[in-house]
């Protein structure tokens, strides 16, 4: 269906008048012509002297231009439109009113008198002739044929007056009778009103399928509607293609002989709607839904929507990717990792091939040294930037919350679960990439059904046997030594396999120290912005830090690096201070650091043993670590955040130092 979008919006286009064609001759010829004018307002009636094949011929002329709403008919010529006809048809009808009207008027003429109706003679008339003795012999008629029978008939009997339709009428006065047409004013006057409201109505109906064609056009899915006996009504252009014919050809085909596929048999039947089946049809698979349609408390036909795979697919792709919230997007580039160590610099060369690829990288380093910001680098630096990048540690959640957070579940999965069920972090991820931080801390039982993500390329809601299709990159990083997690049973051999396709190793800070100083420098820049109302940290102090930690081993990394100028920005770092006090701020605010802290006149090649520097290492970080609990009131977990370690870290930590874990 074209539709015309050249018109501005604000221009009115007039609807054209109502058209009637009014058949008839003779006296009810004469009838409507008086009664016409009366209708100009509301409608353009066209009276057509015509008969029969002749009258039908004009009509489609007509219909083709300036076009016909309805049509006016009466007796047999009415009868014969009808049949041939898709128009409304409205015939004039004789009522009790217009028959004793008639017979007065017959009866002027002679006393001999007789009534020829059209069809049938109505109970009421013959009742009525019985009751008062008229005497009037009635008759009826159907084709042209059966009409000058009768005439002839009533001739024979001495019949003087016929009362009856028009054609009826001039066949009496044909063979020496006297006609009276039965029709009065008021009948048809009646029936042109009648066919006025079909023909609105019918405009009505017209411009409701035209808008519902118009909104089928645009669909993309095929549609198509039968009536009872399957014969199509309604096609869509969709559906056209899926049937390989034009609607002009389909229009009044049983479904079934088209595309016995397709059939809509069995929802006529039955009434029962089937809902998003699946189908192949003509080398295309097809979600199929059959409905059947209601109309006014009965059944009236089916309708069959037919949805393409490949579309669906699309669609959900599209949706899935829309639907991801605005956090779940990288941040950094690989260029924001800060360093100029040889040890960084090939890690982020090797990122940079990663990033070219879409295999599975494992990312190994220890806890603090940057592994989440490498992988949001080589997730923007691949194909899938701007797509999501969903982050969850492993480490953090119970192994039951864990497997609802990656895989999701379906409604009624499990008590306690949402309504409308939820969507895992691998659907989430859909074109993205999925970053698995602590993956050696996953439980086995997931690990598993990670492997099966990993192979299949899918995902298996919990409670639902359905698995749904995911385009997903995996980005993996521990601090653990998983081949010896292998070998003590704790992680897959296969899932490692799978796993460290591609791998890179961050280095520690105490390997890469000659980025302490650029990476303190940056880092005291983030924390000031981060903390705001002025809050800064003196260049001397951070400084200090540099000079004092060149021999601590810096357990926490990067992570501890920032936390621990976070703390001197908060409650110190004031400008102006000395070297003398500097050491002993940081002595105060880092005893960590202490015993390696440079004051005028030390020097850091008098330090001690090894083992010593590392036994002192290890009481200031246990010094450290007792200080947050202490401060958190024993809440681990939030002692693990204010130290920036993981609770894992933080449990190995305490059992290494002898405390009660």
């Amino acid at each position: 269906m074209h539709v015309n979008h050249t018109l501005p919006t604000s221009v009115s286009v007039p609807t054209p008048a109502l058209r009637i064609v009014a058949v008839g001759f003779h006296g009810l010829r004469a009838l409507l012509e008086e009664l016409a004018p009366q209708y100009y307002a509301t409608a353009d009636v066209h009276i057509l002297d015509k008969t029969y094949g002749d009258a039908l011929a004009d009509i489609t002329a007509l219909r083709r231009h300036p076009g016909v709403d309805a049509v006016v008919a009466a007796g047999s010529n009415g009868g014969f439109l009808r049949q041939n006809l898709d128009l409304p048809v409205v015939l004039v009808k004789v009522g009790g009113f217009d028959a004793m009207h008639a017979l007065t008027k017959a009866s002027r003429h002679s006393r001999r008198i007789a009534l020829v109706t059209y069809g049938a003679v109505a109970p009421e008339v013959s009742h009525f002739n019985e009751v008062f003795g008229l005497q009037v012999v009635l008759r009826a008629y159907r084709t042209e044929q059966d009409a000058e029978v009768c005439v002839q008939e009533l001739k024979y009997l001495g019949i003087e007056v016929v009362v009856a339709p028009g054609m009826v009428v001039d066949l009496a006065r044909a063979y020496g009778l006297e006609g009276v047409l039965l029709y009065s004013q008021e009948s048809v006057r009646e029936a042109i009103e009648d066919a006025i409201e079909v023909a609105r109505i019918s405009r009505l109906e017209l411009a409701k399928r035209e808008k519902l064609g118009i909104i089928l056009g645009q669909l993309k899915d095929g549609v198509v509607a039968v009536d009872l006996e399957e014969r199509i009504e309604v096609v869509n252009a969709s559906m056209e293609k899926i049937l390989g014919q034009p609607a002009g050809q389909l229009m009044g085909q049983r479904l079934a002989s088209v595309s016995p596929e397709l059939s809509l048999q069995n929802t006529l039947r039955s009434g029962q709607a089937e809902v998003e089946q699946v189908q192949e049809v003509g080398g295309r698979t097809l979600v199929t839904t059959r409905l059947p349609v209601t109309e006014q408390g009965r059944y009236t036909g089916a309708v069959l929507v037919c949805q393409d795979q490949v579309m669906i697919q699309r669609l959900d792709r599209n949706l899935r990717a829309r639907a991801q919230p605005r956090t779940a997007r990288a941040k950094y580039l690989l260029s924001d990792i800060i360093g100029q160590s040889a040890s960084i610099a090939q890690a982020k060369a090797r990122a940079l091939i990663c990033a070219h690829s879409q295999s599975t990288v494992l990312i190994v380093g220890e806890s603090g040294t940057g592994k989440e910001l490498l992988a949001q680098g080589i997730h923007n630096a691949g194909s899938r930037r701007g797509q999501a990048f969903v982050a969850i540690n492993c480490a953090a959640f119970p192994e039951a919350l864990l497997e609802s957070e990656l895989f999701g579940y379906v409604e009624g999965a499990f008590t306690g679960s949402s309504r409308g069920g939820k969507t895992g972090l691998f659907e989430a991820a859909h074109r993205g990439t999925v970053f698995l931080d602590e993956i050696g801390e996953m439980p086995l039982s997931l690990q598993t059904r990670l492997l099966r993500v990993l192979q299949e390329k899918e995902v298996l809601r919990i409670g639902s046997t359905a698995p749904i299709p995911i385009d997903v990159r995996v980005v993996a990083a521990t601090h653990q030594d998983l081949a010896a997690r292998i070998q003590a049973g704790q992680f897959r051999s296969d899932l490692y396999y799978r796993l460290n396709v591609l791998s890179i190793t961050l280095p520690p800070l105490r390997e890469r120290r000659e980025d302490l100083p650029l990476l303190a420098a940056h880092l005291k820049e983030k924390v000031a912005r981060r903390l705001g109302h002025g809050k800064s940290v003196d260049d001397g102090v951070v400084d200090a830090i540099v000079a004092a930690s060149q021999g601590y081993a810096w357990p926490g990394n990067i992570r501890e690096l920032e936390n621990l100028i976070e703390r001197l920005a908060a409650f110190h770092g004031a400008a102006g201070m000395g070297a003398e006090a500097v050491a002993l701020e940081l002595q105060a605010i880092a005893p960590e650091l202490a015993f390696c802290c440079t004051t005028p006149g030390n020097d850091l090649s008098n330090t001690s043993s090894s083992d010593d520097l590392r036994d002192s290492r290890e009481a200031a970080e246990l010094q450290r670590i007792q200080a947050a609990l202490k401060e958190c009131n024993g809440d681990r977990a939030r002692a693990a955040e204010i130290l920036g370690i993981s609770r894992s870290t933080l449990w190995r930590k305490l059992k290494r130092a002898g405390a009660q874990a």
